[in-house]
């Protein structure tokens, strides 16, 4: 199954390995002809602003909006979420705007204030899942069609939108398979 990870800035390469260690083909994404034949989209974590102004520039948003559109799934995560979502709190755009959200930028604070942390998520199983937090947004609220998957502390950290989903943390930094095993099921099912 092809993967695209989208490669414009941040964690793409760690995306990647995990997903090739699950049997998937992982490609790297800079421009919209290397998306032909994904099953499925990752969107890493990285600066935001950065990766909407690159996906815009290499005209990226358009391929990935119509593979959504066609069920494919997307997977956004930390920078990923924000650029999924269709509200950005403070921000009067969006980037792609695809899941119901409004995520609030930054919310567990600076570099400095990274973190890990279990999180129960029973999608995954009963066993708690360690999430890595860096500058973390969270979501602020959801849309009907928004199934929550996991908070930390009353946040929101983890969602799910038929066949979108978006974590505030970085599943490819830790050792645990399950989120990205996870999403290469949904790919499997679409």
């Amino acid at each position: 199954m092809k993967v695209g990870v989208i490669a414009v800035q941040g964690a793409f390469r760690e995306h990647i390995r995990v997903l090739r260690e699950l049997g998937a083909d992982a490609v790297e994404v800079r421009r919209a002809n290397e998306l032909d034949g994904a099953e499925a989209v990752v969107i890493p974590g990285g600066e935001s602003t950065a990766i909407g102004k690159l996906m815009r520039e290499y005209d990226l948003l358009q391929p990935v909006r119509d593979l959504a559109s066609a069920g494919k799934p997307i997977f956004g995560t930390c920078a990923g979420m924000i650029v999924l979502a269709n509200r950005i709190v403070g921000e009067e755009t969006n980037h792609l705007g695809l899941m119901d959200v409004a995520v609030n930028r930054n919310s567990f604070g600076r570099q400095k204030d990274s973190f890990e942390a279990d999180l129960d998520v029973p999608v995954l199983g009963p066993e708690p899942y360690p999430a890595v937090f860096i500058r973390a947004p969270h979501i602020q609220s959801v849309g009907e069609r928004v199934e929550v998957l996991a908070t930390y502390e009353g946040r929101i950290v983890a969602v799910q939108q038929d066949n979108l989903l978006a974590t505030s943390f970085h599943p490819e930094l830790t050792g645990d398979l399950r989120l990205h095993a996870y999403f290469l099921g949904l790919a499997k099912r679409s």
